[in-house]
């Protein structure tokens, strides 16, 4: 049997690796389009704020520890294209090399996880606007931030990662304002526990702009300038996108497999998809609330995990089933937790 991944991280790696342990006759091809095929995205504010102050430190196992210890192909810097159900074969392009192939598969696994909200406003693509994917994203912000000098950072939308990324950026002794568009801060909480974040930050030098959204950048003589609907506009010298992540589902669409109403790929319990053939795990599909019972968008690492396991297991014929997510998170700030 011959198993293909597309994607690593945390879905994929954890797939991988658990179908090894089970069947160590397995052919298993990993697929990552970036330079690293699993590493802690958790940990990336924290890298650009010198909490972690090395990018190794963020690696959790690279291509050649797969290749060695676990006898999986592990190939970084390869994108799989497309998909060919009826053939049972994905279409790669190697990006370094420039070239296409085919890779045939008995069962294929998505694990393409989810990527960063880039709304189509003006000036979304100038240079020193960031997003927080991967760890070229938070080298690349540390070495803006250094070789600019920066002093003053913009941060889009206030929730998890937006909260982590501000937090990091005063530690670099960056000024920070957070523009969110809604009227208050993490917006999972009610709307009373949410306010008793805004002192804390205040009392870092933390301005919030709630209640305003994003209009659009502009830049200016040597930086940015992020316009508000309301007319105001905030000088920066890099403005961090932290505005939520999408399913990045364009293989499985294009591929004709079911897509849920949310958005994401539609998976049973047994992570298969519409396709008996294929599996699905991650940021990309959609997972049932354990409280509601409702089809829901989860992206944490640790349903991933799990979901990348049961994936496993019933590829070697163990029945397995995921029962479901609650979303448990928690965030530090400053000295102040909320969870």
């Amino acid at each position: 049997m011959k198993t293909v991944i597309i994607g690593g991280v945390a879905g994929g790696a954890s797939c991988a690796a658990r179908l090894r342990r089970l069947d160590e006759s397995a052919e298993i091809v990993m697929l990552e389009r970036g330079p690293h095929v699993s590493f802690a995205n958790c940990g990336l504010p924290y890298h650009v704020g010198g909490v972690i102050p090395e990018t190794r430190d963020l690696l959790i196992a690279d291509a050649e520890l797969f290749r060695s210890r676990f006898a999986i192909d592990a190939r970084t810097r390869h994108e799989a294209l497309a998909i060919d159900r009826e053939r049972r074969v994905v279409t790669v392009r190697d990006l370094e090399a420039g070239r296409d192939y085919e890779e045939s598969y008995d069962s294929l696994v998505l694990a393409t996880g989810a990527a960063p909200i880039r709304p189509p406003l003006p000036g979304i693509d100038l240079p020193g606007v960031f997003t927080v994917r991967s760890v070229p994203d938070a080298v690349a912000m540390r070495a803006w931030i250094d070789g600019r000098n920066a002093r003053q950072a913009v941060v889009v939308g206030g929730g998890f990662i937006g909260l982590e990324m501000a937090e990091n950026l005063v530690h670099r002794g960056l000024a920070v304002t957070i523009v969110e568009r809604l009227p208050q801060l993490m917006p999972p909480l009610d709307a009373e526990m949410a306010r008793l974040l805004e002192s804390p930050l205040r009392a870092k030098g933390v301005t919030l702009a709630l209640g305003d959204g994003v209009a659009g950048f502009e830049a200016i003589d040597g930086g940015l300038r992020v316009r508000t609907d309301s007319g105001v506009g905030h000088e920066a010298d890099l403005v961090i996108l932290a505005i939520g992540v999408r399913p990045e589902t364009r293989l499985a669409r294009d591929a004709g497999l079911e897509i849920g109403a949310r958005g994401g790929v539609r998976v049973d319990a047994r992570m298969q998809t519409s396709d008996p053939h294929i599996r699905a795990v991650g940021d990309a599909v959609e997972v049932r609330d354990f409280v509601t019972g409702d089809e829901t968008l989860i992206p944490l690492a640790g349903p991933a995990n799990r979901q990348g396991r049961i994936a496993a297991d019933n590829i070697a014929g163990r029945v397995s089933e995921f029962r479901g997510v609650q979303g448990t998170a928690i965030c530090g700030l400053f000295d102040t937790v909320v969870a």
